[in-house]
């Protein structure tokens, strides 16, 4: 299959994915033809080790302390639960797989679905007894309806009257890489007779019950903003609608100051409040063993941090899609004082090496460092993805790397 790589079948498998619904590859969106085989027993691990977050950021002690002092938007529980959270996990040669931060509002779900499911339908692998197949599309599908009907119902106690609202910011609707994700999202939802739509916040209205998107109600929103905490004032009809508790959101300010806040990862990895978080020192033994230690960056430990930067990564307490990160080469003693001196919230995290792509099936010479995401619903993980990087140091999904189909190996 491979000796065309470049030729007929990366052109027959980039055609599929964008007759799919996917924007043009490579020009708009970067995939790489080669198959990311994981380990079912890693990924058994990895399962557990999900059950364990799960367990621990649920427990009531988690969200009193880590709630404590959020915006107060995000203070209040909330019943929702994002059905596309996403796990990102470094499967380090060195020191094992290793949890590099939990995605709550994770882009590329439906994308990593059709990757997968297509390049093995195109592909030899099918005839490979030791893989197992990704779901058919329409399976796929409809499974993702299935856990919004869940949230919805679990909510309102059946279906809404009102539209699903398919929310993101003004900007990314316009030019975002995962625009037409969402146009798919709505789609799966029309189909199923369910009144939706893509829409900002700007375009959202609050007549003092009922929250609005061109005159329509809307009861469920799917929330995809990177303002975590909806402190623009293009979130004031928003807000309104959460704290009345008149419509669903997931992701909401709740869920991510609980889960995937990158302040998180310091409580995850090291055992110091435990007993303040509610922590059972077994829980505890498994995420000190797989989340890479990380700490805030305050004052008191600016000293011993910069004397040995080159083992640590530093990423933005509100960051995403890798924006804010920077690697110890950009930073001393004077600019991480800048940072907690201006307020700008960082962490560092201990680095952890990502592997190498590896398989009969890399070109000669092509070196692509890789990462692992991992999909997960109330604890079960449904869809598996991983993404191909030209740099071992940073995030790099520029041709020949990018987005990767990912099999589980038995």
């Amino acid at each position: 299959m491979f000796g065309s790589v470049t030729g007929e079948f990366r052109d027959r498998f980039f055609a599929a994915l964008t007759a799919a619904g996917m924007p043009n590859i490579p020009e708009q969106f970067s995939v790489a033809p080669l198959p990311h085989a994981i380990l079912h027993a890693t990924l058994a691990e990895i399962d557990a080790f999900i059950g364990v977050f799960e367990r621990v950021t649920t427990h009531p002690a988690w969200q009193q302390m880590v709630t404590s002092d959020a915006p107060p938007i995000a203070r209040s529980k909330r019943p929702e639960v994002c059905f596309f959270t996403a796990w990102d996990f470094h499967l380090s040669p060195e020191q094992g797989w290793q949890l590099i931060e939990c995605n709550d509002n994770g882009s590329g779900f439906l994308f990593a679905g059709l990757i997968n499911r297509i390049f093995y339908e195109l592909s030899d692998l099918r005839q490979c007894k030791a893989l197992d197949p990704p779901p058919p599309v329409s399976v796929f599908t409809e499974h993702i309806a299935t856990m919004v009907k869940r949230e919805a119902e679990a909510f309102f106690g059946s279906l809404p009257a009102g539209m699903f609202l398919i929310l993101d910011d003004a900007e990314s609707l316009q030019r975002g890489k995962f625009r037409q994700e969402l146009l798919l999202l709505r789609d799966i939802f029309r189909v199923r007779g369910w009144q939706s739509a893509v829409g900002a916040a700007d375009e959202t209205q609050w007549d003092g019950r009922r929250l609005l998107w061109n005159g329509q109600e809307v009861s469920f929103i799917v929330n995809r903003s990177t303002d975590f905490f909806w402190q623009a004032d293009v979130f004031t009809a928003l807000r309104a609608a959460y704290q009345a508790g008149s419509v669903y959101v997931a992701p909401n300010p709740f869920t991510y100051a609980t889960r995937s806040d990158k302040r998180l990862l310091e409580f995850l990895s090291l055992p110091d409040w435990d007993t303040d978080l509610g922590i059972l020192p077994e829980d505890s033994a498994v995420l000190s063993a797989h989340v890479p230690a990380t700490y805030r960056l305050r004052e008191n430990n600016i000293e011993e941090i910069a004397g040995k930067k080159e083992e640590f990564v530093f990423k933005p307490l509100h960051g995403f899609a890798g924006r804010g990160i920077l690697n110890s080469a950009e930073v001393g003693r004077s600019r991480l004082r800048r940072l907690v001196k201006k307020g700008d919230g960082y962490v560092a995290q201990k680095r952890v090496p990502k592997p190498l792509l590896q398989g009969k099936t890399i070109p000669e010479g092509l070196a692509l460092w890789t990462d692992l995401r991992v999909w997960a619903y109330r604890g079960e993980r449904f869809l598996l993805s991983s993404r191909a990087s030209r740099r071992s140091d940073t995030l790099d999904l520029n041709p020949p790397g990018g987005w990767l189909p990912t099999i589980v190996a038995r």
